[in-house]
């Protein structure tokens, strides 16, 4: 009775956090499909394309097919491609996992072209892919000027906050829905390990098969140690007796799966030596603690990788809220004056600092470096739960009230 009740709850929440998820994006895309005939939803495994596209189509179009194209069932309904998109014309197809069928690209070119000749022009195809590298690369090949894409990340705090601990959770847990809404720590510990697992030994065979388990797991993990530093190639090639293009074509896979960020160094002439290479964070806070094998927040506080966890914590979930436009570099000199992020949208230049404290302070380097770099907003995002002035031009502001700035945006 209790294990139902508990499957009841669970439902419950999945049924208002897709909800929650899901309202700007799904706008966003009801939007590309009035104007694109193919619309591609990129996300890692488990971050809720399927469920997205399934509430959009139910919104869009009540007779929308959707095929699963790692099912070999519904991979067999394609075995005359045309013949089928033909049968269904005028209905909203969504195919999900792409990847596994690339020799689809060029036929769904010629499906499109025929069908402009007829009439149908957009709103035709709702594609899903975990593998960037391989979506992109087939579709700009075939689909160019006739796809546009769209990215769905984890979970952020806007989409969770009404929940208790919702913060602590987040980042303990990160932003798989599954994982977070697990029912327990423990539980959400053993979904993360599984995802690992799943996609050493099963995705990534599948798209690079030259590429040992064992031996990415041990660099994932070594990433997750080095979490949002400065990579240096040759030591950490070095450490795993591989050579530095190797170690870089590996961490240039996990970025491409979505798994991996790299931050870029900011490029513009503030007449000071800059440190020209990218910060590196694995994307998931959830993930990095399954990594270091951390499932309770008392051992994350007292584990080294605390302040690094939280800087990438907060900074993915900066990037979730984004608009179409901005863009992002971290800032540091070679005496040490830094910017954990900057942001630049429109006339905006925003400067970030990141503090797991309750008592933040400006540093020197930091307002050396905004001027720098002429930031018109500084903000100190920090542990606590009240925005105030630090000090005539910077604002102390929780994670939480500073999304909601950006979301404005």
């Amino acid at each position: 009775m209790l294990i139902t009740i508990l499957y009841i709850e669970i439902l419950n929440l999945m049924f208002k956090f897709t909800r929650m998820i899901y309202r700007k994006i799904a706008l966003e895309l009801e939007e590309l499909l009035q104007d694109f005939p193919a619309v591609s939803i990129l996300g890692p495994r488990q971050v809720g394309k399927t469920t997205l596209a399934q509430e959009i189509a139910t919104k869009l179009d009540k007779e929308a097919i959707y095929l699963d194209l790692e099912s070999p069932s519904d991979r067999s309904k394609l075995a005359e491609p045309e013949q089928y998109f033909d049968l269904h014309k005028g209905k909203l197809i969504i195919l999900d996992e792409i990847q596994r069928v690339p020799e689809l690209y060029p036929i769904l070119r010629g499906v499109i072209d025929k069908r402009r000749k007829e009439g149908y022009r957009y709103g035709q195809f709702l594609i899903l892919g975990s593998a960037s590298l391989e979506l992109i690369k087939q579709s700009s090949e075939s689909l160019a000027g006739r796809i546009a894409y769209e990215e769905l990340f984890a979970l952020n705090l806007l989409e969770v906050q009404k929940e208790d601990n919702s913060l602590e959770r987040l980042w303990l847990r990160g932003g798989f829905p599954d994982s977070f809404l697990a029912r327990s720590n423990a539980a959400s510990l053993r979904w993360r390990n599984n995802f690992i697992t799943t996609y050493l030994e099963r995705d990534i065979p599948q798209i690079a098969q030259f590429i040992p388990a064992n031996r990415l797991r041990r660099l994932w993990t070594m990433l997750a140690h080095l979490q949002g530093t400065q990579l240096n190639m040759s030591q950490l090639g070095g450490s795993m007796d591989l050579s530095s293009p190797t170690i870089k074509s590996y961490i240039e896979l996990l970025e491409d799966l979505l798994l991996l960020r790299s931050i870029r160094p900011w490029y513009s002439n503030v007449g000071k030596r800059l440190v020209k290479s990218p910060k590196v964070y694995i994307r998931d806070s959830g993930l990095v603690h399954a990594l270091l094998n951390i499932g309770e927040m008392d051992e994350l506080l007292s584990h080294p990788i605390l302040g690094l966890s939280w800087e990438g914590f907060i900074i993915e979930n900066i990037l979730s809220v984004l608009p179409k436009g901005a863009e992002y570099w971290h800032y540091r000199t070679f005496s040490g004056a830094e910017i954990d992020l900057v942001i630049t949208y429109k006339t905006k230049v925003i400067a970030i600092e990141i503090k797991r404290t309750l008592s933040p302070k400006v540093s020197k380097g930091f307002i050396i470096s905004c001027e720098d770099i002429k930031a018109t907003d500084r903000y100190i995002v920090y542990s606590g739960s009240e925005s105030y002035p630090i000090s005539n031009d910077t604002m102390a502001i929780p994670l939480l009230n500073f999304l909601k700035i950006l979301d404005g945006l």
